[in-house]
């Protein structure tokens, strides 16, 4: 799903609340908080959803693909995703059936 996907099912959700551009001012404030809070190494989570975080990855030596050759990659943060409880229950449950 894309962002214009779900601010769509969300103005098509809730008719009654809002424009759609409403919806986008919305959406779009949670993922800059996200990231906000993210670039401050600050963790977010979202009950029975899941939590956001960052990771530091240590420079490793990698390999060029094409080449072969070694090369010095240095160390940088990532962002981490870990599902939460209810999520995976349900997407587990879903499997099932």
């Amino acid at each position: 799903m894309t962002k214009s996907e779900l601010i769509r099912r969300l103005s098509d959700r809730y008719p009654e609340l809002a424009q759609r551009r409403i919806f986008d001012r919305i959406v779009q404030a949670v993922f800059e908080e996200i990231s906000r809070a993210l670039e401050q190494g600050d963790r977010v989570e979202l009950r029975g959803f899941g939590a956001f975080s960052v990771k530091q990855r240590d420079p490793r030596i990698g390999r060029n693909p094409r080449t072969g050759d070694a090369v010095a990659v240095a160390s940088k943060r990532v962002p981490y995703f870990k599902t939460g409880k209810l999520l995976r229950e349900r997407l587990n449950s879903k499997a099932a059936d």
